[in-house]
């Protein structure tokens, strides 16, 4: 049988099972097609579900990864409200949660990730997680004027929903039980200047400190500190992180490690099982290291190439990550990947709205961000790609352009 012709279904109808599916047809896979999702909403993007969605400026049909009847125009089944309970790789099978069995050829695993739970959450009104367009329906109901509300956690996601918050005319505190602002993404130079954002438009930060108590009887009435303090709230975001859905593929034998563990083609340890998007282990040639990524890139670019490969490809996964991030009118992108304790360097000040930072580990550099400078970083991630040698000194020289810095930089290496 021709790999184009055979059945192939696809777990986890996120941005990155859509993506797969799309690029699937696009490359002449002609078989069955099916796409399996828990939710009962098409495949969509979640980045604009903590800004433009929650905000009311994006439809939610705007997240759509394809318009729902592109589906049926490319004869990809659909089954919504679904669920995988098992796999059966030796006989290429999936017990699904209507009892139903179903047989593939090839199988992809876009199973995605969930919220990390806060131990000891109450089941009341005004707590919330925002991970799913269902999420983003609750809280935006509760974002109302003159509301206060705690953000439990500093990272990404929880910058993201004070920033809109706040916008919406509601006063935001965020709690962080580290130092630092984004302490598990970015080097903590760089984390200062976000922190420097955040106070000067008004949001109050409670670093170093954890909440270890949710208050309230039918209603969230504020949060317990550590250090005993109690902070009043009406609303409750917890943003504490993410879990790659890694079990069905566990329980079927998968190697894992932090994520489902998968070679350079998207191929997982059983045989015709592939794994993309947020729950993979893969290996990255360019850091020379296994990252597992929890990026809209990464969830659309991985499910392409892997999509390729299930229909004969030989095309390795290798991209420098990238990310961006809309906080209080910043654009804050970012590539590569560096530790909190990365040696930092800015070209241009980040108090004026508008600057570069770039790290260095092992004499190499690693990583660079853009505040309100995104058109800038594309030379960086030549730079990172290349493994290019370039001086601090030179980089941050506001009197040379980063184009000719790349292109004599690359040229040299």
């Amino acid at each position: 049988m021709s790999a184009l012709t055979e059945k192939i279904v696809i777990v986890g109808a996120g941005q990155a099972g859509g993506r797969a599916a799309e690029a699937l047809r696009l490359a002449g896979h002609t078989g069955p097609l099916t796409l399996i999702g828990e939710e009962n909403e098409p495949p969509y993007e979640r980045p604009a579900l903590s800004k433009g969605v929650l905000l009311g400026t994006e439809a939610e049909s705007s997240t759509h990864v394809l318009p729902r009847a592109a589906y049926a125009e490319r004869n990809i089944t659909l089954r919504l409200g679904t669920w995988v309970e098992a796999i059966a790789p030796a006989a290429q099978r999936l017990l699904l949660s209507d009892g139903e069995w179903m047989a593939y050829d090839k199988l992809l695993l876009c199973t995605g990730s969930r919220v990390r739970p806060l131990h000891g959450v109450p089941d009341i009104a005004g707590v919330h997680y925002l991970r799913t367009l269902a999420d983003c329906r609750r809280l935006k109901a509760d974002l109302q004027p003159g509301a206060q509300m705690i953000i439990v956690g500093g990272g990404f996601i929880g910058l993201e929903i004070a920033s809109t918050a706040l916008k919406r005319g509601v006063t935001v505190s965020v709690v962080e039980r580290q130092p630092f602002l984004l302490e598990r993404v970015v080097p903590r130079a760089i984390a200062a200047a976000v922190q420097d954002l955040h106070r000067s438009r008004g949001v109050t930060l409670h670093l170093n400190t954890a909440a270890v108590e949710i208050l309230g009887d039918r209603r969230v009435t504020g949060i317990r500190l550590a250090d005993g303090r109690v902070l009043p709230a009406g609303i409750v975001l917890i943003g504490i992180g993410i879990l790659p859905n890694t079990e069905l593929a566990e329980a079927a034998g998968a190697a894992s490690d932090d994520g489902v563990i998968v070679d350079e083609f998207g191929r997982t340890t059983l045989p015709n099982v592939y794994a993309a998007g947020d729950v993979t282990s893969h290996p990255n040639p360019i850091l020379g290291r296994r990252l597992r990524l929890e990026s809209w890139q990464n969830a659309q670019n991985q499910a392409i190439t892997v999509a390729r490969n299930m229909l004969g490809g030989n095309v390795p996964y290798a991209e420098v990550p990238w990310f961006w991030s809309d906080q209080l009118d910043t654009n804050i992108q970012m590539v590569g990947a560096a530790s909190p304790d990365a040696e930092v360097h800015w070209r241009g000040d980040p108090a004026s709205g508008r600057a570069m930072a770039f790290a260095w580990e092992d004499g190499r550099l690693r990583y660079a961000v853009a505040f309100n400078n995104g058109a800038e970083l594309r030379f960086a991630r030549k730079l990172i790609e290349r493994g290019a040698d370039v001086s601090p000194d030179l980089l941050c020289n506001p009197g040379r352009k980063l184009k000719d810095i790349a292109g004599a930089a690359i040229q040299a290496a």
